[in-house]
């Protein structure tokens, strides 16, 4: 097998035939690992401190948040092993062939706008890099990370599985090399008697960091879950899909946060400038010489998960019923996400924290969809009919109005119970708060709007739809 197969892959929304399948459970930790190994998660260390707990806390928090996030992703997972198919394909299931227009359009503008956003924060990360080493126009450092970014983010999300699989196993060693030699650099920096002498906080303030957790890295991956197991063959062991793409997921940014957490409970001064620069910030820890090194972390580690967010897109726009072959599409989004990075690194000034505020709000109904989704999984012992999921006369039907109301009803509630500080057009959420404390009482910034959001999809789901999903298997 060549070291890259540039073979461009044809296979969209379709089913992947069995002689197309190919791999074993463990292939599936190199996208994930490739795509959440970012410099980032140690910025969001910090972030996790911002709920007023103790270092222990963070632990505990982190662990148990990117966990059960990416426990629903290995269950997503599974419905791209058992029927071999997209997730938002498989997801016309329980919402009708035409009803999923409606979670395919959300999924698909929480991808592009992820994907620029994170190359976005690929191209910043190279200016400030370059900006201390010194002797670099700053116009000069922006234009060669963009350049970078864009490209290596093109090159896997267009070309589609294969060079992804190739690529994301070869982003992730590099990344976590250098990672490592981050690490040790600044181990120096960590003061234990500063971070023993943080405070624990409430109830209220460790479950907001779990829910942080859990919305913050996990949870925005269960709509792609499908993307890239849909190539194993159907006898892959489940628990085996399940448990590699949780370890895949999970072991880096549970590090990585709780790493963070150490240095930024270390410096008060540190963690003040990581709110303003999460990335930007990392780099003043560094002797000189290495700041070539991090801004690879810092672009590679970004650039692995712009890449499946272009690809993912691609799959959803032609699933929500553009007439044009996934590559067409993922280059389509990928014009998209050129223009949208060009505004926000070189006209939008911080334009790019109200707009990070639209994609939260956008992970409410996102939240709920997931839960859906989930328990649709679990409740059907057969695998999907593929034919039937192209067809809006067939046993899934053109709308599930149960599951579009469970989708209307939890972003309802899930709004109401969220406080989003990102932009003050988005003051309106909240507006259920006042039942427990109000906006500024003690699960002000909990944000359990989005636990609530995920158990009236999945229990919604279950109570709603089990006949029916009984009866269509039994046809």
């Amino acid at each position: 097998m060549p070291f890259f197969d540039l073979n461009l892959e044809l296979n969209g929304t379709n089913f992947i035939r069995e002689e197309e399948r190919g791999g074993n459970a463990r292939s599936l930790f190199w996208p994930w690992c490739g795509a959440n190994v970012s410099l980032l998660a140690l910025s969001y260390g910090a972030f996790f401190l911002g709920f007023g707990i103790s270092f222990l806390q963070v632990c505990f928090a982190a662990i148990l948040g990117v966990v059960l996030s990416f426990a629903l992703v290995g269950v997503s997972s599974l419905a791209g092993k058992r029927s071999n198919a997209p997730t938002m394909t498989l997801s016309r299931a329980a919402f009708g062939v035409k009803g999923n227009l409606i979670p395919g359009l959300l999924s698909y503008l929480i991808f592009v706008g992820w994907e620029t956003v994170l190359v976005s924060l690929a191209t910043l990360a190279t200016q400030t890099v370059f900006a201390r080493v010194g002797h670099v126009d700053p116009n000069v450092a922006r234009i060669g990370g963009f350049a970078v970014a864009v490209g290596l983010t093109v090159f896997g999300g267009v070309l589609g599985f294969h060079v992804i699989m190739r690529l994301q196993k070869w982003l992730t060693i590099a990344t976590v090399v250098m990672t490592i030699g981050y690490i040790a650099l600044t181990l120096n920096y960590v003061n234990w008697s500063s971070i023993s002498s943080l405070h624990g906080g409430n109830l209220q303030a460790f479950i907001g960091a779990t829910i942080f957790g859990i919305t913050g890295i996990g949870l925005g991956w269960v709509n792609s879950a499908a993307d890239y197991s849909r190539y194993l063959p159907r006898t892959v062991s489940s628990r085996a899909v399940v448990a590699w793409t949780v370890f895949g997921s999970s072991l880096v940014p549970i590090i990585l946060v709780i790493y963070g957490s150490m240095l930024a409970g270390s410096s008060k001064e540190l963690s003040d400038k990581i709110a303003m620069d999460p990335i930007g910030a990392l780099t003043t820890l560094v002797p000189t010489w290495y700041l070539i090194p991090f801004a690879c972390v810092a672009v590679l580690g970004l650039i692995g998960g712009a890449i499946l967010d272009l690809y993912s897109s691609g799959l959803a726009l032609v699933s929500i019923g553009l007439p044009v072959r996934r590559h067409v599409a993922a280059g389509i989004d990928a014009c998209i996400m050129l223009a949208g990075t060009i505004y926000i690194v070189w006209f939008a000034g911080n334009f790019s924290i109200p707009f990070q505020g639209f994609l939260i709000t956008l992970g409410v109904p996102i939240a709920v969809w997931s839960a859906i989704f989930v328990a649709d999984v679990t409740l059907r012992k057969r695998d999907y009919v593929e034919e039937e999921l192209f067809t809006p006369s067939g046993r899934y039907g053109s709308w599930n109005i149960r599951s579009i109301a469970l989708m209307i009803i939890g972003s309802i509630i899930g709004w109401g119970f969220v406080t989003n500080t990102f932009a003050s057009w988005l003051s309106w959420q909240g507006y259920f708060l006042g039942v427990i404390g109000g906006k500024t009482g003690p699960w002000a910034f909990a944000n359990v709007g989005v636990i609530l959001a995920l158990l009236v999809g999945f229990f919604g789901h279950i109570l709603l739809s089990r006949k029916e999903i009984k009866r269509q298997e039994e046809n």
